[in-house]
């Protein structure tokens, strides 16, 4: 599959839950040609949400794969969940895509998940559109959506399109660039501007040819010296600001109704990068992450680069890697070298993903997001490469889970079958993790929040015909320390009559700010302790970082200084020197004033009036504390900050007094210190198990 590079681009359609991202997707196949009619979420006929949770749910769950041709160009384009517990498919897809379409629902405009995910877009530097949806719906305004962008999102919005109407009245669009009315409704009828919208689409269209000369020196001239600007190249430096990221395009629409999904798919092509026009990813030859980087430029010819980003099992193809090929081509049958692992792979055949169809390739070149088959070995974040040019790109970070749970098989037959089936899903999802607690012995999953482990569990269910009991949902606490700590700690295990383990170390804790993490650092000089010795220090810390001294929980946000230690000429080892440093650190952090940290969500509650004292009231007794509230006509969104331990639950009690009015989502936040009173007695429950 090797096309010009020019004619490819590989986007994302991404947003908050509910925005409408599936359906925006649906309308591209359609108006694409690759769909015949349109399925819906709400029936469970949408192309992209295709597994059996995502339809009986009615909302994205996996990143869904597809691909549409318009304007004799190619589009690869994934549709991601909006959820914020399945952040992670939307991270790794961001990872390997060169743009995207940001939706917004034009009642709610900007809401908690999509300042997440443009977060997440702004650190890979991902080039976006804006496609505010929903403009038939009561209380839709694009004036306030695109106000809510620059200032909640801090982007350089610039709407190109004029809304003629909202709500059901919502008729068609100007678009301010060509002055084209563009009529959504029955082609023959054309449509009348008034002359007071006229006037004003006219000044938005002045305001939008001011922030697209500032970005270009020549039309900036000829704008200042009255010359007329064409309209084509007005579109070529908004194509260059939008891919430099110093401008945002703003379209709008209604999905569902099929309104504007020509113009988007239009602007998709207009003003998002192709493969050639985002910077080379660099990477590092293996071993050597001090060395200067290896430039992966998208060329087929150049050597293979490709980094792996998702996996998952198929009950007809067996496991799939989709990959994204930076660089070189891949030949179905040829064996690749897994720079990450060290291993040699095959490549037994490569598809291309409509969904959960797949067509066979006989090759795949760079700028091509395809899946991969007879890749045993490979993970996300493993990088594919040629054998005889071996790279490894820079692997992909993905946020702790904050839920845990535990979980048993039902019969004594199924126990082994369980771990395997728990290894096979946090092998395919990296925000799941599955452990076992040393005490209880009990297996521990944890995730991303109450629906992400809820869903997983359901997968063992369904997928690997496993009944599992489960424990409530705990939160994942963590441990740090309040003041500084100086500890010398001597290991001297010596029998006299052989070697023994000798290994003396002095540390030094400090904390960090919250989010800081780890950090290691040493002060030797001198050789008073070889290096060798120090790599095991380290090692020891960050082995003891996993339990702390308070209630077993992690330990984060903390300086371990090594100052200095002493070795014995015959009984010193790495492994001397590792428990020498794991005890000084549990001996030096009991000094240091330890503490709990739980974790804060950040939480929206968009609720009718009448019912706004009773979230209030609600949140103040769980411990939340409200930052701020917005009028939106007859409903109120509150923010605020709440303890996720006080959350479990929630959702039903929220519905329960609002008569399934109000809704809520919520995001982490951050963690912070647990109350003295709670943390005894989270401790006291953590000891007993």
């Amino acid at each position: 599959m090797t096309r010009m590079l020019e004619l490819v681009r590989n986007i994302g359609v991404i947003a908050h839950i509910d925005a409408g991202k599936t359906t925006v997707t649906e309308r591209m196949l359609l108006a694409s040609g690759r769909i015949r009619k349109a399925g819906e979420v709400h029936d469970g006929t949408a192309t992209t949400d295709f597994d059996p949770q995502e339809r009986k749910r009615g909302i994205t769950i996996n990143a869904a794969a597809v691909s549409i041709a318009w304007r004799d160009q190619h589009i690869n384009l994934i549709d991601t969940p909006g959820h914020v517990d399945f952040t992670v498919e939307v991270e790794r897809s961001l990872r390997v895509l060169d743009g995207g379409v940001v939706v917004f629902d034009a009642v709610a405009g900007v809401e908690p998940q999509t300042e997440t995910v443009w977060r997440q877009a702004d650190t890979y530097g991902v080039p976006r559109i804006c496609f505010v949806n929903k403009m038939d719906r009561l209380g839709a305004n694009f004036v306030r959506t695109v106000r809510m962008i620059r200032e909640r999102l801090g982007a350089r919005a610039v709407p190109l399109h004029y809304p003629l109407g909202s709500d059901q009245d919502f008729v068609g669009v100007i678009d301010l660039l060509s002055g084209a009315t563009l009529n959504f409704g029955a082609a023959e009828t054309a449509l009348s501007v008034p002359a007071p919208a006229a006037a004003e689409a006219a000044q938005w269209r002045e305001a939008l040819i001011e922030a697209i000369v500032e970005h270009d020196e020549a039309l900036l001239a000829s704008y200042l010296e009255g010359q007329p600007l064409e309209e084509t190249a007005l579109r070529q430096a908004l194509r260059r600001a939008t891919i430099a990221g110093r401008l945002v395009p703003v379209l709008c629409g209604a999905a569902l109704k099929n309104k504007g999904i020509a113009p988007l798919l239009d602007a998709v092509l207009d003003y998002l990068p192709t493969p050639r026009e985002v910077p080379a990813v660099v990477g590092q030859a293996p071993g050597a992450a001090d060395a200067a980087g290896l430039r992966c430029s998208p060329d087929p010819a150049a050597p293979l680069a490709a980094l792996v980003f998702k996996v998952v099992s198929d009950e007809h193809v067996g496991q799939l890697a989709y990959a994204r090929i930076y660089a070189g081509t891949l030949v179905a049958g040829s064996y690749v070298l897994n720079s990450t692992r060290q291993g040699r792979e095959r490549v037994s055949r490569i598809l291309q993903v409509q969904a959960n169809q797949y067509a066979s390739l006989e090759r795949a070149s760079a700028g091509d997001i395809v899946a991969l088959v007879g890749t045993r070995q490979s993970s996300t974040g493993d990088t594919l490469c040629d054998p005889a040019h071996p790279v490894v790109l820079e692997q992909i970070q993905f946020p702790e889970p904050v839920v845990t749970l535990a979980v048993e098989a039902r019969s004594s037959a199924d126990r082994d079958r369980l771990g395997l089936a728990l290894q096979k899903l946090a092998s395919e999802d990296p925000t799941f993790r599955v452990g076992s607690d040393p005490e209880t012995g009990q297996t521990i999953v944890a995730g991303m929040g109450e629906l992400h482990l809820e869903v997983r569990l359901e997968q063992l269910r369904l997928t690997h015909k496993l009944d599992v009991r489960q424990g409530r949902p705990q939160v994942a606490y963590r441990e740090t320390i309040c003041r500084a700590a100086e500890v010398e700690q001597t290991l001297a295990r010596q029998s006299g009559g052989g070697s023994g383990q000798w290994a003396r170390v002095r540390l030094r804790l400090e904390p960090l700010a919250r989010g800081e993490g780890f950090r290691f650092s040493d002060t030797i000089v001198g050789g008073a302790i070889p290096r060798p010795f120090i790599a095991a220090v380290e090692a020891g810390v960050r082995e003891a970082l996993g339990s702390g001294v308070l209630a077993g929980y992690p330990v984060v946000d903390l300086h371990v200084t090594l100052l200095g230690g002493a070795t014995h000429a015959v009984d010193s080892s790495d492994l001397a020197f590792q428990v020498a440093a794991s005890m000084a650190f549990k001996e030096a952090m009991a000094q240091a004033q330890p503490q709990l940290l739980e974790p804060l969500m950040r939480v929206e509650v968009v609720t009718p009036d009448d019912y706004v004292g009773a979230v209030l009231g609600d949140l103040g007794g769980r411990r939340g504390q409200v930052l701020g509230m917005e009028s939106h006509g007859s409903t109120q969104l509150l923010r605020a900050q709440v303890p996720l331990a006080e959350l479990f639950g929630y959702s039903a009690r929220l519905r329960s007094f609002s008569q399934g009015r109000a809704s809520f989502s919520m995001q982490f936040a951050s963690y912070s210190t647990l109350p003295d009173q709670l943390a005894s007695s989270v401790a006291t429950r953590r000891v007993r198990g």
